[in-house]
């Protein structure tokens, strides 16, 4: 219950963080890709933002014998770049770029009931249940 609390709170603390700095407007994000326009940096400033206390606060939890709700840290077992991630990368982007909405703005939107962030989550749930939970490159543990 613990974990859910926290997971909880950590996600309303990232869309409390997406509202006060305006990045759940879509126009706001096209206008920070509209680099050849009317460009707003803002977007920038707060992913600067976002990279100084996840560095900060890196740092002071590495330094941590274990998590707080978890018996190890874990981490990737992959580091191979692979065609699938290429593919998803550049969906995620192109998408990214005409909606001017990806899924932390989105969910919080959602949450705000807008008809287009709703039908933005519904086709992200979609997605997500349509990609197999294991990459294909991936051996098998089946064999």
């Amino acid at each position: 219950m613990k974990v859910k609390l926290a997971a909880l709170g950590v996600g309303l603390l990232f869309g409390l963080g997406l509202l006060v700095a305006g990045m759940t407007d879509p126009a706001k994000v096209r206008a920070f890709l509209d680099i050849t326009g009317h460009w707003d940096p803002s977007l920038a400033l707060v992913m600067v933002g976002a990279i100084g206390v996840h560095g900060i606060l890196r740092h002071v939890i590495v330094r941590r014998p274990t998590p707080v709700y978890r018996q190890s840290f874990s981490k990737p077992d992959r580091s191979k770049v692979g065609g699938h991630l290429l593919i998803g990368a550049a969906v995620f982007g192109v998408g990214w770029g005409l909606g001017g909405v990806c899924p932390g703005p989105g969910l919080v939107d959602a949450g705000a009931l807008s008809p287009y962030a709703l039908v933005f989550t519904l086709f992200m749930i979609l997605g997500l249940y349509l990609t197999p939970e294991e990459p294909r490159d991936a051996p098998s543990s089946t064999t």
